[in-house]
């Protein structure tokens, strides 16, 4: 048997070079870093909407507090009038102020009454 030649020799493989594999990287990186300022950027929106929309609830709420406020007073000023317009038409009041105008009550043998069930 005849020997057997030596199998050629294969050229080495060429490495890819790591040129490419950073490039990926950046641009991996890139999206990453992209990605991060929207979701951050997001994040910060929405926050500022919740401090937005606390902000107009306590500027209602207050709202609310000064016209309950301004409510309590209304009833207290209507109690107060309330009280005069009685005391004004109070009886010793009205009296009063007919006797100073000349008039004088009736004397109670004047006084008569009419039974209306007899007609």
């Amino acid at each position: 048997m005849a020997a057997a030649a030596p199998a050629p020799a294969r050229a080495p493989r060429a490495r890819p070079s790591a040129a490419p594999t950073r490039a990926r990287r950046r641009r991996a990186s890139g999206f990453r870093l992209t990605g991060g300022i929207l979701w951050i950027s997001a994040l910060a929106l929405l926050l500022a909407g919740v401090v937005a929309v606390n902000v107009a609830v306590l500027r209602v709420n207050m709202g609310v507090s000064h016209l309950e406020k301004e409510q309590l007073q209304l009833q207290a000023q209507n109690q107060t009038l309330a009280s005069q317009v009685s005391s004004a038409r109070a009886a010793p009041r009205i009296e009063q102020a007919a006797r100073k105008l000349g008039l004088v009550p009736a004397p109670a043998r004047d006084t008569s009454y009419l039974d209306l069930r007899r007609h």
